[in-house]
């Protein structure tokens, strides 16, 4: 009896219908294998992994194989996007073993939950070295049934070796001056001077590493950090990796030359790719940043919002290519036959050569991803804005990817702290009401009267899982730009409840942050990975949500906290720079103060408060925080003390407990916050 029919996450509703007799992780799974005296193969992926469905399709959807795994083992299937700890320590089991990891992963445990071997994707018959999944069960079976003690003692070795592997740098100092330049120095290293960006193929888009980058040339000027974070945005915003017709950013680059991405959509991607881009708007007045800013919002709002007002997960790199068969890129890619179609022959020529449509094409059959390549000559705006606009008619006809509409709890911190400034930098109140929305359900939902979080919901109804660090940090994080950006104390509350539970639950003694509460459900390991990946680790976005709640708060627990968490990236930000770029950039704020600025005017309506506020939110200065109300109020800490200057509006702006006198000229203040 499959038992994922009741599931809230799409990726397990996928497997609903398998012949495999699946299970949901949990302690009934482990029993059942006792009881039966069989392994537990434990399948883990997401619902927008092309080699998930793959895999789904050759082996968990084959009568055969799955009468073999209902026979001789039980079968657990896990969305690592729901359980990010029991992917976490798995998959360190697996890296550690293989020197790989990926998705879907395949790993066989006894019934104690314990490895003892490690796979990622096998294919339905031997290939390119590979052995066959089916090879595989038949080998962990006979290994089980004939050789037991070995594969307890490997099991056993295992978990011993992964509990070896606690960190603790929480008692190292923060790291200074030195630790990020040699960081930067990394970098400079390993950035792709032709193409942007840092290594090879694949390339994903480092959006941590640029907001380190943006921090440190406004913190020290550097020019050389500016025009790395300025080149790899423009390669990225015009390679196929970015959606030319609708906006948004696709998960990596296959290539070196972002021209053939993975297709998928992932919201964390375009949440901090939008902030990105707006804060690089914000340091150098680009253009192009600015749209790509714009785009990437209105591309979340318009397709990855759900009707309860949070954002969708992701959008499948696969769909259907108008024969029934679901191909990876057939919405997006188009041929010099398909762009005749849609534009008639003259405006087909125009837009192959604007877009980079070949005959023989970039990606698979002849067909193109779009791109904007640099070349010479003039286009006429308005003529190419009328075939964008046909173009983007015309993919709306095509079947469209599907939609992971579970809403993640952390992810969509990250989506509101982007859309709260990228609304407030450019002037689209619509902007920041989707960003509040989107906390709003967060507070109706995904918290209870504890103020703890739960990881997921989905169609209203909040999931069983409970939040791991990443979703109190990005929560918080989010929490705090809402506050900034609205002048709404409420938020700066709820970002105080959340980072207390990090205080006392995902804290030891000596600093070190763990993924996992210490009340959480127990694991043969309690995961703790400080490294930045796809998106911040908990850890360093713990320290920079930790450190933003301090300055506002005046909090010393908080602010020591975050100094502690720190100590991490003086480790590791010299030796591995491009992994924890989010360590990089909070540590940026640390040594800038970070700067406290406090707006107060007469009224909430007042144009020369808002216009001071607008100015705050635009400056610079690494992780400054604001507190926008009018005098006298209460709604933060920031404001008490702080009158009107003449009767008139007023900025202050603190650093290090030394405080500028009040000014209630925009120029003024914004020299004071930009340099």
């Amino acid at each position: 009896m499959n038992r994922l029919a009741d599931s809230q996450s799409p990726y397990l509703l996928q497997h609903a219908d398998n012949p495999v007799d699946w299970w949901p992780w949990g302690e009934e799974a482990m029993a059942e294998a006792r009881r039966r005296d069989v392994p537990v193969l434990l399948s883990v992926g997401y619902s927008a992994c092309h080699w998930c469905h793959v895999m789904a399709h050759e082996s968990f959807e084959d009568e055969a194989t799955a009468t073999y795994l209902n026979s001789h083992f039980v079968s657990v299937k896990v969305d690592r996007e729901e359980r990010p700890d029991v992917d976490a320590v798995y998959m360190e089991a697996v890296q550690a073993a293989t020197g790989q990891g990926g998705w879907p992963m395949t790993v066989f445990l006894t019934p104690d939950a314990e490895p003892f071997y490690f796979g990622t994707y096998f294919p339905p018959e031997p290939r390119h070295g590979m052995p066959s999944f089916r090879q595989v069960l038949q080998g962990v079976q006979q290994a089980w049934a004939e050789r037991r003690d070995e594969v307890t003692e490997v099991a056993g070795k295992i978990v011993r070796d992964l509990a070896g592997r606690d960190i603790s740098y929480g008692d190292a100092q923060a790291p200074g001056e030195e630790q990020l330049g040699q960081a930067l120095l990394g970098l400079t290293r390993e950035y792709d001077e032709q193409r942007g960006g840092f290594g090879g193929a694949p390339k994903f888009p480092p959006s941590m590493a640029v907001e380190f980058l943006l921090r440190h040339h406004a913190r020290t000027g550097a020019e050389g950090a500016l025009q790395m974070a300025r080149d790899t945005c423009e390669r990225m915003a015009r390679g196929g990796i970015y959606d030319q017709l609708g906006g948004g950013f696709a998960r990596y680059s296959v290539d070196r030359e972002w021209v053939v991405p993975h297709f998928e959509k992932m919201l964390y991607d375009n949440a901090l790719l939008c902030r990105v881009y707006a804060h690089l708007w914000r340091a150098t007045g680009s253009d192009l940043a600015r749209r790509v800013a714009l785009e990437t919002a209105d591309f979340m709002v318009r397709e990855l919002r759900t009707a309860e007002g949070g954002f969708a997960s992701a959008l499948d790199a696969d769909s259907d290519d108008g024969t029934g068969r679901h191909v990876e890129g057939a919405y997006y890619v188009w041929t010099p036959a398909q762009l005749t179609e849609v534009l008639g022959a003259e405006d087909a020529g125009l837009a192959a050569q604007y877009f980079g449509v070949t005959d023989e094409g970039t990606f698979e059959h002849g067909a193109s991803v779009l791109q904007l390549p640099q070349q010479e000559g003039v286009f006429d705006a308005a003529r190419v804005a009328s075939v964008r606009e046909r173009l983007l008619a015309a993919r709306d006809g095509r079947s469209a990817p599907g939609r992971d509409d579970k809403v993640v709890a952390a992810w969509n911190g990250l989506a509101i702290a982007a859309l709260a400034e990228t609304g407030a930098y450019f002037e689209r109140p619509d902007l920041v009401e989707a960003a509040v929305a989107a906390a709003d359900l967060l507070v109706r939902l995904h918290l209870d009267e504890q103020v703890r979080l739960t990881r997921t919901s989905k169609d209203g109804r909040a999931g069983a899982n409970a939040g791991v660090l990443e979703d109190y940090a990005d929560v918080a994080e989010g929490f705090l730009a809402l506050a900034s950006v609205t002048g709404e104390g409420v938020w700066l509350d709820f970002a105080g409840f959340l980072l207390d539970h990090v205080l006392t639950r995902f804290t030891d003694a000596s600093g070190s942050l763990y993924d996992t509460a210490s009340d959480a459900e127990h694991l043969i390991r309690r995961p703790q990975d400080p490294t930045d990946n796809a998106t911040p680790s908990g850890w360093s976005a713990a320290a920079n949500a930790l450190l933003s709640y301090a300055a506002h708060t005046g909090s010393e627990p908080h602010r020591t906290a975050a100094e502690h968490a720190l100590g991490v990236v003086k480790a590791l930000g010299p030796r591995v720079p491009r992994f924890i770029g989010w360590g990089l950039a909070a540590a940026e704020a640390l040594l800038d103060g970070p700067r406290e600025v406090a707006v107060v005017g007469p009224d909430a309506a007042d144009a020369a408060a808002r216009g001071l506020h607008r100015t705050a939110l635009l400056g610079t200065a690494p992780g400054a925080v604001v507190a926008f109300g009018t005098e006298g109020s209460d709604e933060f800490p920031l404001l008490a003390g702080r009158p009107l200057v003449g009767g008139a509006a007023a900025a202050y702006v603190c650093r290090n407990f030394t405080c500028d006198a009040p000014t209630t000229d925009p120029e003024r203040l914004r020299a004071a916050l930009n340099g």
